[in-house]
């Protein structure tokens, strides 16, 4: 079985400043992989070059066993992604937005949109308000929302919690446990809230001097040392 994800010797450089140096990463299908690092390790530009989003200077990113500066329109329809920052069409109202993605996607599942505006204060008012007009915390949301709404194979999030309050991220992190990972979907899951990859994240990888220094299942990470995913986080990275 081919992996989902493939980086091999993955460089990328803004003027003088090398963030990744040769990066080497395989994520097998189904698995849900937490990328670790300190402010300014470069998670968000790996994740970029990873999807094809930003060009790297060096290496190369697959998909599925594809480019990832090439993917065909039925590749890009099994992936979902969450950008740290919402990247919505803010002239558009919230079903306005859906709609216009709804038909990109052969696959798409509106019985899951439906229940997600729902539960997410997407009703009423809200899901016809101008998306400029929403907090942080509804846009977010709703950058999940089209995330999710087409049962990606792939599922790429960058900080997606970043903007939500408590409640907020329990009712994400509620639907990633109970519905993604429970189709074997692979997750890449980058974060700074420990105590939130630790719910949904089987292995773990650090990303730390531009490079991936230690993958492997969190279990297996700790097992045998007097240590919380905290003090490993401190370990590795220091």
């Amino acid at each position: 079985m081919k992996p989902v994800i493939e980086i091999t010797n993955l460089h990328k450089a803004f003027g003088n400043q090398q963030v990744l140096q040769g990066v080497n990463w395989t994520i097998e299908p189904g698995k849900v992989v937490g990328l670790l690092g300190r402010n300014g390790a470069g998670k968000s530009t790996l994740l970029e070059c990873l999807l094809g989003l930003r060009e790297a200077d060096a290496g190369s990113s697959k998909l599925f066993g594809h480019p990832a500066s090439a993917l065909s329109d039925q590749v890009r329809a099994d992936i979902g992604y969450v950008p740290q920052k919402s990247e919505l069409f803010e002239w558009l109202t919230p079903l306005q937005l859906l709609d216009y993605f709804k038909a990109l996607y052969p696959r798409w599942n509106q019985a899951k949109v439906n229940g997600l505006m729902q539960r997410w204060g997407f009703t009423g008012d809200a899901a016809n308000k101008q998306i400029a007009k929403l907090s942080g915390g509804q846009k977010q949301r709703l950058s999940i929302i089209r995330a999710l709404a087409h049962d990606p194979t792939l599922l790429v999030l960058d900080e997606p919690v970043a903007s939500l309050d408590p409640i907020g991220r329990r009712d994400f992190l509620q639907e990633l446990i109970t519905d993604v990972v429970e189709r074997d979907t692979t997750v890449v899951f980058s974060t700074h809230i420990l105590s939130d990859l630790e719910r949904v994240a089987l292995d773990v990888a650090f990303l730390q001097g531009g490079k991936i220094v230690l993958q492997g299942a969190l279990d297996e990470l700790l097992e045998g040392k007097d240590l919380s995913l905290e003090d490993l986080f401190v370990e590795v990275t220091k």
